[in-house]
């Protein structure tokens, strides 16, 4: 039998732009043969589709829309579709309809409802009781939804499910050669590794073909990567979709297509490609053109405005360089060095200026309060923070009057640690690396300029001296990032260990033989900068756990 399995963008939220994403992968389906196509979880609304759901008007829509399309373009195939639905004694189901010839076949519910990390379904569906088997020309097809088979191995979560029914073996038991798994996973680090291995699992313990399909695109914070796959009852991957792309994977059961899994993209090369779709699509699904991006001279600008190209293209992407008093001459002629090989325009705006007629604004009162003035003595954060505050409503204000979006350029090692300002730096409304350690900011920068032909650059994008030289905010004489902030390289281990593995000051003082007071200022800096976070721009996911939805920490607290 010949399956498509349909990775296709959707839209949270677009009705009628989704089904007609479904139904341009159906026709193509059929112009090529299949007798079953499968679209993603939930792909009438998009994934997630959150407190919409909450919105009767909204889920009579999807099913609606989900009932016309089955019955308008289902002719000579079988279509398996995502959508919610109203169920008739309360509640909203997660649910597949199964259409052949323009009539419902079918319906299934997902039974298992993951409620942990970005994941809430437990707040909004009722989860299904029963197993469904569909026959399509002979051949008995199992249906299950993401979770369904993943039972949280993919997350750490497995816990979850102990006591749970296992979807998957209820279908199997119910008469299933061929298992079909419509998906809507976010995209994290290895975690595409994880899931073959499950697929391969459920595929030789049963002995069945297993056809997964994931939507692709960036939903908010959210980046989801595709790579449709089969696996065969061998637990081989007869065929495999692309990742991070639209794609139609057409696949004659029992027959290899061959496959290209993550290793082979390597770490750098999909933390490019996560990011680029979804700075891509968080700017198109809400109405932007246009990124403006402060220049600093700095990496991790220099990298969100690499990225940033690549995604909308350079005449679509502008950088104001923004020098201070303490500005080093190479951070000027590196901002523009960085736009020049980017082909972007890059504007000089100057805050010395006004950063001299805020102290005159301000330090009469601080005299008058009996506080030391602004800059009177050094370091003064006070100061520091008024530099990045300037810089950082000079953007908004050139970001309203041109309706470019701002991006905001921190990375995952300062916003923990709180190496950023409220309304300044962390100004904008997209915040690109901030779940992108400073140690793999660098990694995906010197990786950029390796393959600058992967990333559709002519030559490196960024300049060498921009890598190679220590990091800085300069806002003060002489400043490097070191003299406030353990090495990057010993940082990054220890957030990774607080933050996403939850391990202790003892746990990771053993572990990695630091010593216990620099682990115990970096965890205390860590906790006490949750307020910094909570008014952070919406932050593209790329790690097991991002500082973000799936990350909810209190601000008031008394453990520490």
């Amino acid at each position: 039998m010949r399956v498509a399995l349909a990775q296709i963008n959707p839209t949270v939220g677009d009705v009628p732009g989704n089904a007609a994403a479904c139904e341009r992968a159906i026709t193509q389906a059929r112009d090529a043969g299949a007798r079953l196509v499968v679209l993603p979880e939930l792909c009438i609304s998009g994934y997630p589709p959150k407190d919409l759901v909450h919105r009767p008007d909204f889920i009579r829509a999807c099913a609606a829309t989900a009932k016309r399309v089955g019955e308008s373009c289902t002719r000579g195939l079988t279509a398996v579709i995502g959508t919610p639905l109203p169920l008739d004694s309360a509640g909203i189901s997660n649910s597949l309809v199964v259409y052949r010839d323009n009539a419902l076949v079918n319906y299934y519910d997902k039974r298992l409802l993951p409620t942990y990390d970005v994941f809430d379904e437990d707040r909004y569906f009722v989860p299904g009781s029963r197993a469904v088997v569909i026959d399509v020309d002979g051949t008995r097809v199992g249906l299950a939804i993401c979770e369904d088979l993943w039972r949280g191995e993919d997350a750490g979560f497995a816990s979850r499910y102990l006591d749970a029914p296992d979807p998957v073996f209820a279908a199997v038991d119910a008469g299933a050669r061929l298992l079909v798994v419509p998906s809507a996973s976010p995209y994290v680090l290895g975690k595409h590794d994880r899931h073959v291995s499950i697929l391969r699992s459920h595929a030789t313990r049963h002995g069945v073909p297993v056809c997964s399909v994931n939507q692709v695109g960036g939903n908010d914070d959210l980046i989801f990567d595709g790579r449709a796959c089969v696996i065969a009852p061998d637990g081989s991957v007869a065929a495999q979709a692309p990742a991070f792309r639209e794609h139609l994977l057409i696949h004659d059961l029992g027959s290899h297509n061959g496959h290209a899994g993550e290793s082979e993209l390597g770490v750098e090369r999909n933390v490019v490609e996560a990011l680029t779709l979804g700075i891509r699509d968080y700017l198109r699904k809400t109405g932007f053109r246009k990124a403006l991006i402060g220049l600093s001279g700095g990496v991790d600008s220099a990298l969100t405005a690499a990225l940033a190209v690549r995604a909308l293209g350079s005449d679509n992407v502008f950088g104001v360089a923004l020098p201070s008093r303490y500005s080093s001459e190479h951070s000027r002629t590196d901002a523009h060095d960085l736009a020049e090989r980017l082909g972007i325009t890059c504007l000089t705006v100057p805050i010395v200026e006004a950063h001299g007629a805020m102290h005159e604004a301000i330090n009469p009162a601080f005299s008058e309060m009996g506080q030391r003035l602004l800059g009177q003595t050094l370091p003064d954060l006070a100061d520091e923070n008024l530099q990045s505050r300037l810089r950082g409503t000079i953007l908004m204000t050139i970001s309203n009057r041109t309706g470019a979006l701002v991006l905001t350029t921190g990375n995952k090692s300062e916003l923990a640690v709180g190496y950023c300002t409220l309304y300044g730096d962390m100004n904008g409304g997209l915040a690109v690396l901030s779940d992108v350690p400073k140690t793999l900011v660098y990694r995906v920068s010197r990786w950029m300029n390796e393959h600058p032909d992967l990333c559709g650059f002519a030559s490196s994008p960024i300049p060498e001296r921009t890598i190679i030289k220590p990091p800085s905010a300069e806002l003060a004489p002489h400043q490097k990032d070191s003299d406030s902030l353990p090495e990057y390289d010993v940082l990054d281990v220890i957030i990774e260990r607080w933050v996403e593995r939850h391990e202790d000051v003892a746990t990771i003082v053993k572990a990695t033989g630091f010593d216990e007071s620099l682990v115990r200022r970096v965890a205390r800096l860590i906790d006490v900068n949750e307020y910094k976070r909570k008014q952070m721009a919406v932050g593209l996911k790329v790690t097991e756990l991002a500082f973000g939805s799936g990350r909810r920490m209190p601000i008031a607290r008394g453990w520490w």
